[in-house]
């Protein structure tokens, strides 16, 4: 998240592609291409606004032609930037079981006794499955949990909060399995 709370990171600019000013993109929409849609993006650099012309998914990565960027070394330049939308372009949720990643940043983290633990600080994804990360306010310390239906049971975001059931620990005598 950036310091502006009502933008949401949609992706981010990595490497030229090719010659002719295209860009790969990491794409944060449940559908890689999506982030076209939205119009001009706004982006980490003061000033810089970017435009997707055309996209196509080439295996997990985005290629775009953005406006004005016309050869690799002016794709270069791009590198690293993040793309922003105003939280109120993306569409309303209805389901209940749904919700952006975005809604969780902040939420109070509580055991099922109602005892908080910290605050959602941050919501991974490096491809097995979504973490959430929890920092304890007094110490500083961060814990991850695993972001599934059995550890996180309860999802209460008009009401500022989320249930987490940490997994049992293995007994410390037993050895873990091959």
């Amino acid at each position: 998240m950036t310091q502006n709370s009502s933008r949401i990171l949609m992706g981010t600019i990595g490497a030229a592609h090719g010659i002719k000013g295209e860009v790969r993109i990491a794409s944060h929409t449940e559908d890689p291409g999506d982030i076209a849609s939205y119009g001009p993006l706004a982006t980490n650099r003061p000033g810089l606004t970017v435009t997707i012309e055309s996209a196509r998914l080439q295996k997990t990565v985005l290629i775009a032609r953005l406006k004005g960027v016309n050869d690799r070394n002016a794709a270069e330049l791009l590198n690293g930037v993040e793309l922003y939308v105003d939280r109120s372009q993306l569409p309303e949720i209805d389901d209940e079981d749904d919700f952006y990643h975005a809604d969780l940043i902040g939420l109070d983290a509580r055991l099922e006794s109602g005892v908080s633990i910290g605050a959602v600080s941050a919501i991974y994804d490096h491809g097995a499955g979504d973490i959430l990360e929890v920092r304890d306010p007094r110490s500083g310390d961060t814990f991850l949990y695993p972001f599934t239906r059995h550890v996180v049971p309860t999802i209460a975001i008009a009401d500022g909060y989320l249930v987490i059931s940490p997994p049992l620990d293995a007994d410390p005598g037993e050895e873990e399995p091959d």
